[in-house]
Order: structure tokens, then sequence, then C-alpha cells
């Protein structure tokens, strides 16, 4: 039996409007198919795949989607309110706001294995959508936004993702998941062609764990508002700089350890951050952009003065391979 999950090698690669429209077609009656008068569960980060899979299934169900954003407390900053924006204001998507943020850091406390960490948020997930969707009726479906990436990056053992691998048997969906063949670069077409946004079909790729990833070790609560502040400094110098749009990936790191600084005439022992920025097409390999040293400057004077418990701020040269793209 062929597998479902292996991309087929007679795929063309969708670069152009055209070929993306004949794959929305493909897609609509796909889904169609499978989820007859039903409704589907999404869960709706914002981010382009979750973005892009509810364009396609509105396209296919209208407002048989019932969308779902999850505030788990490991957003960008100003992300929920976004999103809320966003979908809700100016796209009129049937969308239900949970926060869960408490719920989800708590479950983290104390966790320093990445994996272990990966394992517990998804696992939550999937309980926050089984408890929303015992609140609605004829939910039998749930959609996600898995690419192709995803699925490579689980079955070779790199890293798990927390929507490759099916659900538990008991939570009765079944899934749907329309892009789950797709590179990121592709996905960004097919959005494109649908009519999304610029600024959200172009937006960052923003991993399913959120901000969990990027605070290697046991996160608490300080260290993870460090992150939350120093990557609004990067997003926002990166803007100011020209540069929004114009590389792939970028963001900051917090990992749990200390160094000594100095600040206002004394010691310190603080938490350092780490820039990380790439480019890329398919996520299978990066590049490290090379930024303007008066930025980097910029950038680490902003940080080590106005985020509380940072004093080091240090770059990531790393390509893909030898790292991935999250250190976690």
């Amino acid at each position: 039996m062929e597998n479902a999950n292996v991309r087929p090698e007679t795929m063309a690669r969708i670069t152009t409007k055209e070929l993306a429209d004949q794959f929305i077609e493909e897609q609509v009656a796909a889904v169609r198919e499978q989820v007859g008068d039903g409704k589907v569960l999404l869960a709706l980060s914002g981010g382009v795949d979750s973005s892009v899979v509810a364009a396609l299934l509105i396209k296919a169900i209208g407002r048989r989607l019932v969308c779902v954003h999850v505030n788990h407390g490991f957003l960008r900053k100003g992300e929920p309110e976004q999103v809320i924006e966003v979908f809700r204001n100016q796209m009129n998507a049937n969308l239900i706001y949970v926060d869960a943020s408490d719920r989800f850091i708590d479950k983290v406390a104390g966790v320093n294995d990445p994996e272990q960490k990966r394992h517990i948020i998804g696992e939550e997930f999937i309980k926050v959508f089984d408890e929303e969707a015992a609140k609605l009726e004829g939910i039998h479906f749930l959609g996600q936004g898995t690419i192709y990436p995803d699925i490579l990056e689980s079955e070779k053992g790199i890293k798990a993702h927390h929507n490759v691998g099916g659900l538990p048997a008991e939570m009765e969906m079944e899934l749907v998941e329309p892009v789950k063949l797709l590179y990121k670069d592709e996905v960004r077409v097919v959005g494109k062609a649908l009519g999304l946004p610029e600024n959200m079909v172009e937006r960052q790729p923003f991993p399913g764990p959120g901000l969990a990833v990027r605070c290697p070790g046991a996160i608490t609560r300080n260290r993870l508002e460090a992150l939350r502040e120093s990557d609004a400094i990067l997003r926002e110098e990166f803007a100011n700089a020209g540069l929004q749009g114009k590389v792939w990936q970028y963001f900051t790191i917090v990992p749990d350890f200390k160094s000594t600084g100095i600040k206002d005439g004394k010691r310190s022992f603080e938490y350092f951050a780490v820039i990380r920025a790439v480019n890329t097409t398919d996520a299978i390999e990066a590049t490290i952009e090379e930024l303007p040293y008066d930025l980097l400057r910029k950038i680490t004077d902003r940080i080590t003065h106005e985020v509380p418990g940072i004093n080091r701020v240090l770059y990531d040269l790393t390509p893909k391979p030898t790292g991935t793209i999250e250190w976690e």
C-alpha cells in the first residue's frame, strides 16, 4: 500500500499561480469528499501553514470550519491580539480564543529534555482541542497545518513535531491535512493564490511549541519573558532595517545558562540572548544571514539595556546542517 506521507516523485514543484490553482482545486475536492457535510476543528496559530489550511478549508466547506486560537503562553509579544484582529475582525473567521497559558506553562515546569517538552505540549494541545470539540456539535475532523519537512524530520528522528504521528485512539477525530506534501515555499505560493494578505503569507515560520523550544532547559516565567522581550526587539529592529520579508526566519534564544557581566557599574550574573537569522527555501537546508555590524550592535545595546535578566548577546553562525534551524 502506498505511503500517504511520501511525496510522489511525479509531483511538480508548486512555483506558479497556475500550479497553485490546480493544487487548490484538487485539495478542495479532496476535502469535500473526506469531510462530506461534517465540521472541521482547526488549530489556527496565525502562522503561514495554519493560515493557508484555514483558507483552503473555508474555500471547501465555508462556515463548517471552526478555528481555535490557543494562547499556550509561548507566543510572541502581541501575537494573540494580532491573530484575533486579523482573523476575527478582518477575515470574519469563525474563531474561538482559548487562553490556556498558565495550564501549558505549569505542564512543562521543571522539564529539561527538548523532546519531552515537545511531547507534553503536543499532548496538551490534543486535550485542549478535545475539550473544545466536546463543547461543539458535529465535530468529527481535525485540521492541521502539517507540511512535508515536519514529516521528514519526525520520521528521520531529527526532532518530533506535535502535528506528526496521528491522534490518540480516545480522540475520535479524523485528520485533515491538505498541505502535508508541500514544502514551505510552496505553501506560500498557495497562500498567495488563495488571496491571503501578503504580510500573512510571508510571515516567518513559528514552531508549534512556540517560544518553549527557544528557551532551552527547564522553562521559568522570568526567562520566558526575557525571551519574549528580546525577540520583540529583534523583530522591531529587523523591520526598521528593511529586512522584514527578506530574511526567511529570525529570532532569539535564551538558554538556561548565566554569565558574569557589568550593569550600572555593578557585577551582574544573568542570562544571555542568542540571535539566529537564516535563509532557506525548503527548510531542509539553511544558510546564515550576514547582518550588518551596526545592526548587531544596536540590537545588542537595546536587549542588554531594555530586557531585565540579559547581560550578553551572541550571534549563531551555524548553518543547517550541522545545526537545525531551531535549537530544540
